[in-house]
């Protein structure tokens, strides 16, 4: 499973057989909203998510941009991993 930043549809997704899993985004004020993260309810479960959070995470800090979660989800793994609230926004 590779990740895609698909800059058109303004979200980073994975191909997995014929679905997608995709973090939707809006860029304001030099800071990146991750708005929404959707899993195909048949891969839930199976690290799909954190998967895709990861390696989003990991491509938006190559971009040096900060982070604003508006997901739920999002804001979930954050609170997991502080060892990666440097990439937060103030």
């Amino acid at each position: 499973m590779e990740i895609v930043h698909n800059k058109q549809e303004n979200r980073f997704e994975i191909q997995i057989e014929s679905r997608i899993a995709k973090i939707e985004y809006a860029i304001k004020n030099d800071k990146i909203y991750l708005v929404s993260t959707q899993v195909p309810e048949a891969f839930k479960g199976q690290g799909v998510g954190s998967k895709l959070v990861r390696e989003t995470l990991s491509m938006i800090e190559k971009m040096e941009m900060k982070i604003v979660p508006v997901c739920s989800f999002i804001q979930a793994w954050f609170k997991r991993h502080p060892e990666k609230a440097y990439l937060l926004a103030d």
